[in-house]
């Protein structure tokens, strides 16, 4: 039996030094080490022999046993390492190479303006209006009717504005201004709020105007409100804006929501005053709206005229842009050119 045993481990011994790979060991040791192997095998014998030689017999298996695990194991190391290495050497990754660059992208100017903006007017103490009461498609009765618009006021005309299908009073907003009505219905004095938002108009598409725009809306309504706290409130929004050294300038004006009227006036950047084709031959470029709030409008809110007044103003993001940046077309801001977004 040890000569049985001795021939077995000489064999094995053979077949590991002749293996290729990991794959050979596997097989060599369910051959020769498993329970089913050829060392098990002769160990079923050693309950046939003498006690003596079953311990001098069952020391030297087990001895040879160990002795095939080891080189198994050592033979296994070797090409689990250069298995390895081949594995690595094929997945190098050449770190001297330049990465590929992602492109980041960019706030859009007129998200910046209107952040801006915003920020300017939140340190002057307003806050900013929930989406919901400024929606974007409103009825006649908020855009045109509690804005004390005349059934037979030109801006109601289809040339003017966009109607929708839905229903005959139904239309996108031509103004920020309605976000007023829903404001002091649902709030009251005071009420210090702005509300920005897309407004929409039936025009011909030019270097001054688009089919749709940004505006943003301001409301302060509280007790002893004078048209005073409306040009300071103005005048400091400016300056922050542009800085103190553009001339500006207030004009008397119009709009059947607010009385007295005035619009804002900032000396056209493009020409400096002289005239050219952005403000139209004027050295002007009108910013904004604004005015006392008419009283029929705060009746028809349920707010007392005789114990509340209020200022309004409404200013396109758009122009107010064009007039920081020097951008002499408001179509650059919707034509998605990247020469031109990335400038900023």
């Amino acid at each position: 039996m040890k000569v049985q045993l001795e021939n077995i481990y000489n064999s094995a011994k053979a077949d590991i030094e002749n293996a290729k790979n990991i794959a050979d060991l596997d097989e060599i040791r369910l051959k020769y080490l498993s329970r089913k192997g050829e060392f098990n095998n002769i160990k079923k014998g050693l309950k046939d022999l003498s006690d003596e030689d079953k311990r001098t017999v069952g020391a030297f298996a087990n001895k040879i046993s160990e002795d095939l695990e080891f080189l198994i194991k050592e033979k296994h190391d070797i090409f689990y390492s250069k298995e390895m290495d081949e594995k690595l050497q094929k997945d190098r990754i050449d770190i001297t190479l330049s990465g590929k660059q992602v492109p980041m992208g960019k706030v859009h100017p007129l998200t910046q303006t209107t952040n801006e903006i915003v920020t300017i007017f939140q340190n002057l103490g307003f806050s900013v209006a929930d989406p919901i009461l400024s929606p974007e498609v409103e009825t006649e009765y908020y855009n045109f009717d509690m804005l004390n618009v005349p059934k037979d006021h030109p801006a109601r005309d289809v040339q003017d504005t966009f109607y929708s299908s839905i229903a005959n009073n139904v239309v996108l907003r031509s103004q920020t201004s309605g976000a007023q009505i829903h404001i002091m219905e649902n709030k009251k004095p005071p009420i210090k709020i702005i509300a920005p938002g897309r407004v929409y108009r039936n025009e011909n598409i030019n270097a001054r105007k688009n089919n749709f725009f940004h505006q943003i809306e301001g409301l302060y309504v509280d007790k002893d409100i004078t048209f005073g706290d409306l040009k300071g409130v103005l005048n400091e929004f400016i300056r922050l804006y542009f800085g103190a050294s553009r001339p500006t300038r207030f004009r008397s004006s119009f709009f059947p929501f607010t009385e007295p009227s005035a619009e804002v006036d900032v000396q056209c950047i493009m020409c400096q005053g002289k005239g050219c084709r952005t403000c139209s031959g004027t050295g002007w470029l009108e910013i904004l709206g604004c005015g006392m709030v008419d009283v029929n409008v705060l009746r028809g809110v349920g707010i007392d005229p005789d114990v509340y007044t209020g200022f309004a103003f409404g200013m396109g993001v758009e122009r107010l842009a064009m007039l920081k940046y020097a951008i002499d077309d408001i179509r650059l801001f919707f034509n998605n050119d990247k020469r031109f977004l990335e400038q900023f």
